[in-house]
């Protein structure tokens, strides 16, 4: 069964940090532009960040920059977003996407080939 698990999420302090992950079972992330993006109550999803699967290029939102590190294993099949620094406004659900196109801003907003069911994250004091 082709799927892709989120978990790491929770409750954090201001400035605090999270490291989600992303498994995958029944495909191969190898051969796949990995992403993530979110979705705040309100507001339109949003690309958070992104690895090609040919040269391991990445793009992260300017949102993010400085703060996120995207980074895969690929013996564990599973791709991590670190999140550093973390900020009221990065509370949101995110959900990690798998799909064929090359890693940019624009293609991390779809479509894509396998997403998961989303992890959340809340930034709160």
């Amino acid at each position: 069964q082709v799927q892709l698990v989120e978990s790491g999420g929770g409750l954090v302090q201001p400035g605090g940090s999270l490291r989600l992950s992303c498994a995958a079972s029944g495909f191969t992330l190898d051969y796949y532009t990995i992403g993530w993006f979110r979705r705040a109550p309100g507001k339109e999803r949003e690309g958070v960040s992104c690895m090609g699967s040919s040269d391991n290029s990445t793009y992260y939102a300017d949102s993010v920059k400085g703060r996120f590190t995207i980074s895969t294993d690929n013996a564990k099949n599973t791709v991590y977003l670190q999140m550093n620094s973390l900020k009221p406004e990065d509370t949101a659900v995110y959900y990690c996407a798998a799909y064929h196109y090359y890693c940019s801003g624009y293609t991390l907003g779809g479509p894509y080939d396998y997403w998961g069911q989303g992890t959340q994250v809340t930034v709160s004091s």
